[in-house]
């Protein structure tokens, strides 16, 4: 199964040949502004042909879509293909300033997303400032034409998007935010599919119905849009099967609760099989010990059975962990597992080249006497990976690497951090607290096999840190709290079926170990997905070398990437 472009055409002129059916299709996504109602306030926000959620995406395994983007906005917009890998195509993944300059209100840019082995539930979603907020959508991905599931086929399936609304404006929360150094504010509802629920206020007309027929089957594609936080879903009454994450499936397991961060996707079955009647589904956030503003909501929406029957006056609510129970996220991640079977085999690599040991932190650094700098001793939040802090470059790194532009970006990003010490202590020096500002990049020779090793630090109290990889998946091949130890804790990893995925939680003062093969050339963007770390600077970025071969080098730059 192969598409060849002519890219030196740019991606208006595509020629292709189709082997096992695989299809080019085409989506035209227009940026605007629409104005929605939610909480009794009507307010103008950013989205995707009018849609809030935006459209979904429909390919099959292998396929090629072509998505001509118009921003018609009142501000610069980039979008990004979640878990896609794009195979030799940075070009078009997406994330501002790492791959490409932003669309400009009025501008244009056709964008391939080139799927490769994904198979299940994805996402796309803006990737600048906090446009994401309201501007993402769901990608569905079904077995190409001659293969099934693993599991009995479901009688259908149903998007279910989790996110975030605020009564004002989104930009000037950002702004807010950047001003004054300190935690974003609030959201003042959680969502499901675009609508707060029945519990909150002017809402109870529009929430969100799933009518089901007692005995079928259905599948959920639960994806986490929400833009800082970590969200715990259930349907009151009813059993969920997990069966896949980030489009690749996993060995089924059984959970009367979901726990899901940012940027991830779960494929989950359910089985309508209660007495007919109506159900909450229902998510709230799990909050651990932040001492950061959080929105304390439940939002909800209403799983109807169809048929003659008298509904109870108040759908039962589904019984979720505690929002500090910690356990409850790691006994629901460490369940997960690769299928690893004949049919969905894994490729762990055994032997690695190159070892990494990454610690994500939040950090401060003086206000400088900022009038509006609102945190305790005149001191700014800042965010770093191995103590740096991620300075966006007003060119392009994908840009400044194929032409040899100088002065963009360093290339000496830390294998390690740059001073050892007790990352997770309980009191850690106050001197360690200060990151550095940079723009580095990590090179690696093509199809480099890498050990990178997430270690979360006691910083600033701790957090987690749901980390997001462009370009790859990758296999989860060990975790663990406290401080990893590099001698003791590689015997304990799971090279048998460890899941294989896009983005992953690192747990407060733990650690997360991930393998993978650096096989897909191009400049690729690592960050957390928690909104306000990314723009806190919790970011870096790798560069992957051609290969040899004609199939192991980068494609060429598209035609109409936009201007700087």
């Amino acid at each position: 199964m192969k598409i060849f472009a002519l890219q030196f055409l740019g991606f208006l002129l595509l020629a292709t040949i189709f082997a096992s059916e695989a299809l080019v299709r085409r989506a035209t996504f227009v940026v605007q502004e629409t104005s929605y109602t939610r909480l009794c306030e009507t307010k103008k926000i950013l989205t995707v042909n009018g849609q809030f959620p935006g459209p979904t995406l429909y390919a099959e395994t292998g396929d090629t879509i072509i998505v001509d983007v118009q921003n018609k906005g009142n501000q610069n917009i980039t979008l990004h293909w979640h878990g896609v890998k794009q195979p030799r195509n940075p070009w078009t993944d997406g994330p501002e300033f790492i791959t490409q300059c932003p669309i400009k209100p009025g501008g244009r840019f056709s964008q391939q997303v080139i799927l490769s082995d994904e198979q299940g539930t994805l996402w796309w979603h803006a990737h600048s400032d906090w446009s994401r907020a309201t501007v993402y959508g769901a990608i569905v991905i079904r077995p190409k034409k001659g293969t099934n599931y693993p599991f009995p086929k479901p009688d259908k399936e149903v998007p279910i998007i989790l996110g975030n609304w605020w009564k004002s404006d989104v930009e000037e929360v950002l702004q807010e935010f950047i001003r004054t150094g300190a935690d974003p504010n609030a959201s003042d509802a959680l969502t499901i599919n675009g609508q707060p629920g029945d519990l909150l206020p002017c809402s109870k007309q529009d929430t969100f119905k799933m009518i089901v027929d007692y005995g079928k089957t259905y599948m959920l594609r639960m994806i986490n849009a929400g833009m800082n936080n970590i969200f715990l879903f259930g349907i009151a009454n009813h059993t969920f099967t997990i069966v896949g994450q980030d489009a690749a499936y996993v060995k089924p397991f059984k959970s009367d609760y979901i726990s899901i961060t940012p940027g991830q996707t779960l494929d989950v079955l359910l089985e309508a099989n209660q007495a007919p009647d109506h159900y909450y589904m229902a998510s709230k956030l799990y909050i651990g010990v932040s001492r950061n503003p959080f929105d304390s909501s439940t939002t909800t929406a209403i799983l109807e059975y169809r048929g003659n029957y008298t509904a109870s006056s108040s759908p039962l609510l589904p019984i979720l962990p505690n929002i500090t129970n910690s356990t409850a996220l790691e006994s629901f991640s460490g369940r997960l597992r690769s299928l690893a079977s004949a049919a969905h085999p894994i490729n762990v690599p055994l032997n690695v080249d190159k070892k990494f040991l990454f610690t994500v932190s939040v950090n401060f650094v003086a206000c400088n006497n900022t009038v509006d700098c609102r945190t305790a001793s005149n001191l700014r939040l800042r965010a770093s990976i191995n103590n740096i802090t991620f300075q966006s470059p007003k060119i392009d790194i994908l840009e400044a690497y194929y032409r040899g532009i100088n002065g963009i970006y360093g290339d000496d990003f830390p294998a390690n951090p740059p001073l050892e010490f007790d990352y997770t202590a309980v009191n850690i020096s106050n001197a360690l607290r200060t990151p550095r500002n940079g723009t580095e990049v990590r090179v690696l020779p093509f199809n480099t096999t890498v050990e990178l090793v997430y270690q979360g630090t006691n910083l600033l109290g701790g957090s987690e840190h749901p980390m997001h990889l462009h370009g790859y998946s990758f296999y989860v091949v060990g975790s663990g709290l406290g401080n990893f130890n590099r001698t003791e804790d590689p015997k304990r990893y799971n090279l048998v079926d460890p899941p294989l995925v896009n983005t992953i939680n690192v747990p407060r003062n733990g650690w997360i170990a991930t393998r993978f093969r650096a096989d897909n050339p191009g400049v690729w963007l690592m960050h957390c997905h928690f909104e306000r770390h990314i723009t806190w600077g919790m970011e870096m970025t790798f560069i992957v070398r051609n290969g040899k071969r004609s199939d192991q080098k980068m494609l060429s730059r598209p035609s109409d990437m936009p201007p700087c």
